[in-house]
């Protein structure tokens, strides 16, 4: 068999490291290996992550033609993160949450991009019914619970999702993500600390993209190995190559059995990357071109995973084919989007309130 001609995904290994000064008696989550995936998983996880390029790709396009308004925070380059995590997840079981830039977690979830097109048009078909827009996705039947624009909230609602599986003792989990920029934040430790002292079963999901809104993590954060953020909680943390959709979910099966097993919340930092800017205004001026070209050459989530294909025997013909259906649904996605007709005026009375009055 012809070796691969695309490159793997620059190495990073995940690591459950132990901090300086941490408690070396306490109980820790084993080192994360690769995922050993078969064939059709791996093919599986190759059309979500090109579902979600291709979709992102065509709501910057809808964007820049005012067919979406207000803001839009695309996921390109992003895409094994979410695809790795919620691949090992059970959609109506486990429960999601993330702040704006949520369209992909809502694909890997499996919601039909029709109605996800249609809210970033703000249509009445759109899942929120068109109220929500880019970044205010919601689903209580998938236990998507958002979509949130302020910087962080979303790790606090989390918390009480995860409190909500324990009550309930459903056996559920609750991932919780979040950008490098929010972890600054101060609502963010005190989830952490609540989360410990309840074991509350929830994985802190940081998706350090290394720019938050547009300042190097290096520059805004005093301590910038993020997954060591958890410690003085007694929080575990691992550090993720979340370019490689094969160390994402190897990670995330690690993390799942120290959850599940009773143990508490824990700290997955993935290490990724944004090709566009922080929102589709945002021209990134703050990072050259070079730079990101650098990252889609050596460290591209889905050349990557055509590299593990090749290795499967999977040659460029089924490649092809899976890239022309995926085409033909984004591009029917966005005919439905445009062809919807917008919210009847009622629904600005609906869901202000949980019942009506």
């Amino acid at each position: 068999m012809a070796k691969p001609t695309t490159p793997r995904p620059t190495r990073a290994k995940a690591e459950a490291k132990s901090p300086v000064g941490a408690d070396h008696n306490r109980p820790r989550p084993d080192t994360p290996t690769d995922y050993k995936a078969s064939k059709e998983e791996l093919l599986e996880f190759y059309r979500q992550m090109v579902l979600i390029r291709r979709f992102e790709e065509k709501a910057g396009q809808l964007y820049g033609l005012g067919l979406i308004g207000g803001f839009c925070h695309l996921y390109i380059g992003q895409e094994a993160v979410a695809v790795g995590i919620q691949s090992a997840l059970v959609p109506g079981k486990d429960s999601v949450i993330t702040g704006y830039r949520d369209h992909g977690h809502m694909l890997a979830y499996g919601i039909d991009p029709n109605v996800i097109m249609a809210e970033l048009t703000g249509r009445g078909a759109g899942i929120s019914r068109g109220k929500g827009g880019s970044m205010h996705m919601f689903s209580v039947e998938h236990k998507f619970f958002g979509g949130h624009g302020i910087v962080g909230a979303q790790v606090s609602l989390g918390a009480g999702l995860g409190f909500a599986h324990k009550y309930n003792g459903d056996g559920g989990v609750c991932v919780a993500y979040f950008g490098d920029g929010a972890a600054n934040q101060g609502q963010v430790y005190e989830s952490f600390n609540m989360a410990e002292l309840w074991k509350l079963p929830i994985i802190f999901v940081i998706e350090n993209n290394q720019y938050a809104m547009g300042t190097s993590v290096n520059r805004s954060s005093a301590e910038d190995q993020l997954y060591r953020r958890g410690e003085s909680f007694r929080i575990p943390g691992i550090q993720v190559n979340g370019m490689d959709v094969l160390a994402v979910r190897g990670a995330t099966e690690e993390a799942l059995k120290w959850v599940q097993g009773g143990n508490g919340p824990i700290l997955l930092e993935m290490k990724t990357y944004r090709y566009r800017g922080h929102s589709m205004s945002d021209p990134a001026k703050y990072r050259s071109r070079e730079e990101v070209q650098a990252m889609r050459d050596k460290s591209d989530p889905i050349e990557g995973a055509k590299a593990y294909l090749a290795e499967h025997g999977v040659g460029e013909d089924e490649l092809k084919k899976i890239d022309q259906d995926i085409r033909k649904i984004v591009s029917e996605a966005a005919d439905f989007a445009e062809t919807s007709p917008e919210p009847d005026m009622a629904e600005l009375y609906t869901d202000v309130l949980v019942e009506q009055y």
